[in-house]
């Protein structure tokens, strides 16, 4: 099926009073408020544990409910408390079933080479089923082939791959299953803001992006947030593209791996000692956040803008810029819901935002403004107005990096186009492979 589209933003068109701030606008920074104003917390369901291969159970993990009507596991590709891609996965599905005090949970994190070396997310997923999981979900992009063997030996299980496709009937790698799904916010509208709020902060106009592994979804947000640098760079800024330097260093990971990997720290680094004054990261570690908390404490003008998790500001809030997040709770909610009900269909869902309240409990994507935007903030929200009433950043004229059309002057980017980006845009630096 097409993916579900974001919700209607009309609430949003409404007439501009002279005498006071635009209305449009104060709706806008309404919305943009509160998310990086302090990491909110939720209560562990009761029923919580880890389980799997060498699983080491965090301090704050409460024994599990053998009693336990349905049973809920997760596999992470790093650790639970990441700060970052893991953590709001482990959060958002907490935030859910600690209102199922009737379902049980068990996790196992760092399923990945590194860590857990020759141990296979289907393993640990034959693991938490044999304790009695009938959900299960997979939450990288990494773990596609994973999540499709676990589907087909166990087919009265639900399995949920997070960032895959094969269950879009539309998509390039559609493989039917009826009892596995792919979830997956639509990020890149954040991302969108999250280039502008880039752009509005950057003195110097030198915006560095540490980048994990490449692959179509990396390129995507890579891109999407190069759009929105670019748009507010001209727009707000009235400043020429040519005149903005946007690069991207690809890591090799979702997170550093000793020995494997380049290291995020020094990538971050070097993005600050080459003059680039804004650092964006696409990682599931907040290695930018931190070195530039660091530079920042030794006198450099440096900012950043976090990814992942809403509570990205909370690491060093002076120079926060803001944080594009995301909202995990409303789709999983929704797949639990209907799994136990027996009603669950196999489904490829791409959910964007609500702009009706894009921090509320209800937008499965997000962006909370930072501390360091200071007056930038009016014009970020105006971006977001924007963007509710229809702006659309993937359309042509664009061309790749190699200099073939990716859009015609006025042609809009179909969902696939996006989903399957095979190389970054003309304007950012960095490879496409």
């Amino acid at each position: 099926m097409t993916p579900h589209p974001p919700k209607s933003p009309a609430a949003l068109a409404v007439p501009r009073p002279a005498a006071r701030p635009p209305a449009a606008l104060t709706i806008a920074l309404s919305l943009l408020a509160g998310a990086c104003q302090g990491s909110s917390t939720s209560t562990s369901p009761p029923s919580e544990k880890t389980a799997g291969p060498s699983a080491a159970a965090p301090a704050s993990a409460a024994p599990a409910a053998p009693t336990a009507a349905y049973k809920v596991g997760m596999v992470l590709v790093g650790p639970y408390n990441d700060k970052g891609w893991n953590q709001a996965h482990h959060d958002g599905i907490r935030s859910v079933l600690a209102k199922m005090p009737d379902v049980g949970f068990e996790y196992v994190d760092k399923v990945n080479p590194s860590d857990r070396p020759n141990v296979k997310g289907s393993q640990v997923a034959d693991d938490l089923i044999s304790r009695g999981a009938r959900f299960v979900v997979y939450n990288s992009d990494d773990y596609k082939d994973d999540a499709l063997e676990t589907a087909r030996k166990h087919p009265e299980v639900t399995v949920i791959h997070i960032s895959g496709d094969y269950a879009w009937k539309e998509g390039k790698n559609h493989k039917p299953q009826p009892n596995l799904g792919n979830l997956m916010g639509r990020i890149e509208t954040a991302q969108h803001i999250a280039g502008c709020a880039a752009a509005l902060g950057t003195e110097t106009g030198k915006i560095g992006y540490v980048g994990p592994l490449v692959n179509d979804e990396t390129r995507r947000l890579v891109t999407a947030a190069y759009l929105g640098a670019r748009y507010c760079w001209e727009k707000y800024q009235k400043k020429k593209p040519e005149d903005l330097t946007f690069k991207v260093t690809w890591i090799g990971f979702w997170f550093n791996i000793p020995g494997v990997t380049l290291d995020p720290t020094k990538v971050s680094d070097d993005f600050i000692g080459g003059g680039f004054d804004v650092l964006m990261t696409g990682l599931d570690t907040p290695e930018a956040a931190l070195q530039a908390k660091k530079a920042s404490g030794a006198g450099k003008k440096v900012k950043y803008v976090h990814y992942d998790h809403r509570a990205g500001c909370d690491l060093a809030p002076e120079i926060c810029l803001g944080v594009a997040y995301y909202n995990w709770a409303p789709l999983y909610r929704d797949a639990i819901e209907k799994a136990r009900a027996g009603k669950y269909a196999s489904d490829f869902v791409w959910q964007g935002p609500d702009f009706r309240d894009l921090n509320g409990e209800s937008s499965v994507v997000g962006f909370g403004p930072g501390a360091a935007l200071g007056e930038a903030q009016a014009p970020l929200g105006a971006f977001v107005i924007e963007l509710a009433n229809g702006l659309d950043l993937f359309k042509g004229p664009l061309k790749f990096q190699d200099g073939t059309e990716f859009l015609k002057d006025g042609e809009a980017a179909t969902p696939q186009q996006i989903w399957y980006l095979p190389q970054l845009v003309r304007g950012i630096t960095g490879p496409s492979k």
